[in-house]
């Protein structure tokens, strides 16, 4: 009997918005998201029974630039995760915090006293990372690599590769992996694989060790 031939490994869709046509809540933000001042990876997807699509203008909140929000690929957004951005700030150098100017009227006049507020810079999301339910990002954070943010959790500060964050304000719980293996993982970066190579080893990357992933990846580009 002839041998049967290997059935090619066929990858998903990075362009589809419902990569989950039965569960219209999942939504991927790539093909999604219209602002330039948003930038999202592959394959990175946000769940809300309400509406995923509303993400922009529900999740990416007082947005009104210069600052980006920058997200990496393969991450997994859970219902409610907001990312509040620099246009949040008030001054906090007088007796009240209120923004006067911007109610219009004479009080326009001093809209300089709402300019030029100090800003923290982009807030950057690494690639492969889980946000639990309802958690929320302030300006400027940065997540590193493979990090968990927990449910609910409030991050205020930076969180390193493959840190688990939870709490408010969001404090490091414990590294998913010492710093030796931290460095191995960011030297394979699968995130950043062909995604036919990635769909070849979808199990190791889900369930193998580090070394398994090395392996996989010393097999990129061979004949």
């Amino acid at each position: 009997m002839p041998p049967v031939p290997a059935v090619p490994a066929v990858p998903a869709d990075p362009t589809v918005l419902h990569p989950m046509p039965e569960h219209p809540r999942v939504v991927l933000l790539k093909p999604l998201v219209t602002s330039p001042l948003v930038e999202v990876g592959d394959f990175t997807y946000y769940d809300d029974p309400d509406d995923p699509t509303a993400f922009e203008t529900r999740n990416v909140l007082y947005h009104y630039g210069p600052e980006r929000l920058i997200i990496g690929k393969y991450c997994a957004l859970g219902t409610g995760t907001r990312f509040l951005m620099n246009g949040a700030n008030h001054r906090m150098d007088g007796p009240s915090t209120f923004p006067f100017p911007t109610m219009g009227g004479s009080w326009a006049e001093h809209f300089d006293l709402i300019t030029g507020l100090p800003g923290r810079g982009d807030t950057v999301v690494g690639n492969d990372v889980w946000f639990g339910h309802g958690a929320t990002v302030m300006p400027g954070v940065r997540i590193g690599h493979g990090a968990i943010i927990a449910a609910g959790a409030v991050v205020t500060s930076d969180v390193p590769d493959y840190g688990i964050a939870g709490g408010n304000p969001a404090r490091l719980i414990r590294t998913r992996y010492d710093a030796a293996d931290v460095g191995r993982l960011l030297a394979v970066a699968w995130w950043d694989w062909p995604v036919q190579h990635i769909t070849s080893h979808v199990r190791t990357i889900m369930s193998g060790t580090i070394a398994d992933l090395e392996a996989a990846a010393a097999q990129i580009d061979q004949p």
